[in-house]
Formats: structure tokens, sequence, C-alpha cells
């Protein structure tokens, strides 16, 4: 199996990318989505260590962003306690997946909480500053704070793009990507 991990600026387009590949993608932002609907286990954690902030289930996402905003220490919390769920949805997804010939990691925190293999084909969706801020002022929950407090606990985005073995300039069109995944996947395969 082949494990192809997309990086890249937050709105840069990643899960898009992604989902063009056409095999399975494991996505964990909607993993994440979903643990806050419906897993009362995340809840009782996250209410245990935040309860001022998580206090009913299902997690209302204006919740997690309170807490985020209030305090520095929160937003590492929170990731803590999430992703060892996704951790196990990944593994699940893997051993599903376990047969097909490339698998699609989207992973925001990838790098940062040392997820990846060496073997991982690290793809990097590198996108114009402009594009990728009307793209983020367009998402419902939009707050610029917000974004800062997620990208102070990334890696630079200079250092994922020297890691990756492949570049994508994203364009936001289909055709173009398509037609860079194509030249991606004749060289993998």
């Amino acid at each position: 199996m082949i494990r192809i991990a997309i990086l890249g600026d937050i709105g840069a387009g990643k899960s898009y990318i992604a989902k063009n590949f056409g095999y399975p993608v494991f996505n964990a932002d909607k993993e994440v989505s979903f643990l806050y609907k419906k897993n009362r286990k995340i809840f009782t954690r996250l209410n245990k260590e935040l309860p001022k902030y998580i206090f009913s289930f299902p997690i209302d996402k204006k919740q997690i962003i309170n807490a985020i905003l209030a305090n520095n220490s929160n937003l590492k919390k929170i990731v803590k306690i999430v992703h060892i769920e996704v951790k196990k949805k990944m593994k699940l997804f893997l051993k599903k997946n376990r047969k097909k010939k490339i698998i699609i990691l989207d992973i925001p925190l990838l790098l940062e909480n040392n997820i990846y293999k060496k073997k991982d084909i690290l793809l990097f969706v590198e996108a114009k500053k402009k594009d990728i801020f009307k793209r983020l002022k367009t998402r419902k929950n939009y707050n610029p704070r917000l974004l800062k407090k997620f990208r102070e606990i990334q890696l630079p985005l200079e250092f994922k793009k020297k890691k990756s073995t492949f570049l994508i300039k994203n364009k936001f069109t289909k055709k173009n990507a398509k037609i860079n995944i194509s030249k991606i996947l004749k060289k993998i395969l």
C-alpha cells in the first residue's frame, strides 16, 4: 500500500486535492467533527479538563472555539485528548483499506504528531496567500485569532515544503488538480 500524506497551509485546499486522487481518504478534520458530535468519551474527557468551556453534548464547535481563544494551553489540551481517538480511527481506516493500492492521509498535524512513516509520500499543497485568505473568509467559523492559534502549533510551512516529495500549486480548479495528481501518480505507480 502506498500512503500519500497531504501537507500545506490552512485553507490551501489539502482536502480538495486529497478527494481528487480517487483513492480512499482519511480526513482527520472530519473525524474530529464526528467525535465532537458522537463520542461521549471525548466529551467526558474534555468536560473534565475544560468544564468552563465544554459543558454540553454533542459538543458545539463554539465551545471548542471559546476554549481555544480563552487560553493558550487549551488548544494543546484539546489536541492531546482528541488525537488519541483520531489515531484509533486512522488505524481502523488503514486496516479496512490495507488491500488498496493507494490511500490518502489528510491530517493537518501529521508531522507535528509524528503520525507519518518514513516510506510515506509527502505532498505539499501550496496556494497563493490571497486565494487562501479569500477561501478562509467564506468559512462558517472564520476567526483570524483562531487561525493564528492553529498556526502556532504547526511546524513552519517551509519546513513541511522541504520535507515533501511532491508539490502541487493549487489553483482551485478541477483541471489543475487532475493534471498535477496525474503527474504524481505516473511517478509513483
